[in-house]
């Protein structure tokens, strides 16, 4: 079993929403997060069926001077760290210090061949991902960075405007035991995702790391990389499902039917990928998670609007 972070850290809670028919709608979702109690709200990174990641959130710190404001996460490949860091300390300006920036190596094969963007093997598009997490954490830090690397050169690159927050917080999200090496050494937030090889369409991947002996897995992993830097991540959770059900166990039983044949119904209950049971159930579980793995942020999709409420005025903040 792995073991929790010493530092205990309050739960958050973040909403992602990736689309928006109009000005109108995105607005009141806002509105909407807010009054349910979330702290933060973050946008997506495809090319399709998907807004850009970084505008909606202008408008959202219009809307909202409380939320937060983040990515869930962009894909690295699509943005360079120089002209990245502008666009974050921008936002971070207008923001009045809310930006929380999560990155990731990008998986998505058709987008890329669609932008007719070269789609490089894991292992070149994971090396830009750790180039890019250091010199943005230095230009979003205040330095001059002249950096040459394999896959970057920045020469007194400088971060114009300076963010507000004096630490723009970075997570590094994925799957795999280098992307979260990254995310353990060099990041704010580790990001875990439970989902393994992309399918053919390269649009989803497997759920291949759900059950809780893996996590347990990703986690020591993730402990064994931070080493010292332990007590100041923050581990966050990407949930791709929420019910909120007195019949825990028929709804497990239908999402291992139809999409996780290789999980038996309890276990798909106690994964943390995954939020089904009612409410006080909900809440003990997550308690037990972030005894079990260190696991304080959760975000979840716009399924869970209405649904996971409760919970949230329960546990966020404690």
């Amino acid at each position: 079993m792995a073991t929790a972070s010493p530092a205990t850290r309050p739960f958050r809670f973040s909403l992602q929403a990736a689309q928006a028919e109009s000005r109108r709608e995105w607005i009141e979702l806002v509105k909407r997060a807010e009054d349910a109690g979330f702290d933060m709200i973050v946008t997506a990174d495809h090319l399709e069926q998907c807004l850009a990641p970084l505008i909606p959130l202008a408008t959202a710190a219009e809307v909202s001077e409380r939320l937060r404001l983040g990515i869930m996460v962009l894909n690295n490949d699509l943005h360079h760290p120089s002209l990245l860091a502008r666009d974050l300390a921008t936002l971070d300006l207008l923001s009045d210090g809310r930006v929380e920036v999560g990155i990731g190596a990008g998986h998505a094969k058709p987008e890329y061949h669609r932008a007719g963007i070269p789609f490089d093997p894991a292992r070149t598009r994971v090396g830009r991902l750790e180039e890019a997490v250091l010199t943005l954490r230095q230009l979003l830090d205040g330095e001059t960075v002249t950096f040459a690397g394999e896959h970057y050169v920045l020469t007194d690159a400088r971060c114009e405007p300076c963010p507000v927050q004096p630490r723009v917080p970075i997570l590094v999200g994925g799957a795999g035991r280098r992307v979260h090496r990254i995310a353990a050494q060099h990041a704010d937030a580790v990001g875990f995702t439970g989902l393994g090889r992309a399918h053919e369409d390269g649009q989803r991947a497997e759920p291949a790391r759900f059950a809780a002996r893996l996590v347990d897995e990703d986690v020591k992993a993730v402990q064994a990389a931070a080493g010292d830097r332990l007590s100041g991540l923050e581990l966050q959770v990407l949930v791709q499902a929420v019910t909120v059900t007195d019949d825990a166990m028929g709804v497990a039983e239908s999402i291992r039917r139809t999409h996780l044949p290789s999980l038996q119904p309890s276990e798909i209950i106690h994964s943390p990928y995954l939020m089904v049971g009612e409410r006080g159930a909900l809440v003990d579980r997550l308690l037990e998670h972030r005894e079990r793995w260190g696991f304080s942020h959760y975000t979840v999709r716009r399924e869970a609007l209405g649904q996971l409420d409760p919970v949230i005025s329960q546990l966020a903040g404690q």
